[in-house]
């Protein structure tokens, strides 16, 4: 079956298989978030991109293998919802960015800063800190070596637009200067982008709408 990335509260999880990756993506919650699983082909470690909602539910796609770890892409509740079951189902290590971790009412193993890496068995991701939907936002990218890039965006860059940012227009000012130098700068249009709520989409394209959207102010 060919991935879509579309998924729906109560469906099945879509999953990417990548050469040395497996990215299972699942949606839960009364918010339709999205929850990433990933799994080294090589040593079958996982790792868990935000413990979203529905705790049963990521558990029964996390199976008897259990997780290594879980990444909080963010501060924002209806990210880390199932956290606290998840760590205790699992014993798993916590990661955050680092500015914001102290909103993640679960305790924070390992604080993320731009450019840490995490591994996930014999596979790394690279973390980029992006100011503005929160102060410690974090993306994770993951450079195929047998491809192009793939990076989870949390809530800070979805189909059509950056993340919310409340009408601040410094908020705003910030989070898309830091996802045009940091992801769209640095990445090739190729880059599959998997985003915390909804679809999923490209750098490609999404690029010819930058101007776009820093004229339109959101």
């Amino acid at each position: 079956m060919t991935y879509t990335g579309e998924v729906k509260v109560g469906g099945p999880a879509d999953v990417h298989e990548l050469a040395d990756l497996m990215i299972s993506k699942v949606a839960v919650g009364p918010m339709n978030n999205n929850a990433y699983l990933l799994r080294c082909r090589a040593t079958d470690e996982q790792l868990l991109v935000d413990a979203a909602a529905e705790a049963d539910t990521l558990l029964n796609l996390i199976g008897d293998d259990g997780i290594a770890s879980v990444v909080t892409t963010h501060r924002h509740g209806d990210h880390w919802g199932a956290l606290a079951e998840v760590v205790e189902a699992t014993g798993a290590r916590t990661y955050a960015g680092a500015l914001d971790a102290e909103g993640i009412p679960v305790g924070t193993d390992i604080l993320v800063r731009d450019g840490d890496t995490i591994t996930v068995g014999r596979v790394t991701l690279t973390a980029r800190h992006l100011v503005g939907h929160t102060p410690g936002s974090i993306a994770l990218i993951y450079d195929d070596p047998h491809g192009h890039a793939h990076v989870f965006t949390g809530d800070c860059l979805f189909p059509g637009g950056v993340g919310n940012t409340h009408d601040d227009p410094k908020a705003f000012a910030s989070l898309i200067d830091d996802v045009q130098h940091k992801l769209f700068e640095q990445l090739s249009d190729e880059t599959w982008v998997y985003p915390g709520h909804g679809n999923d989409t490209t750098l490609g394209a999404e690029r010819p709408h930058l101007a776009e959207w820093r004229e339109r102010g959101w």
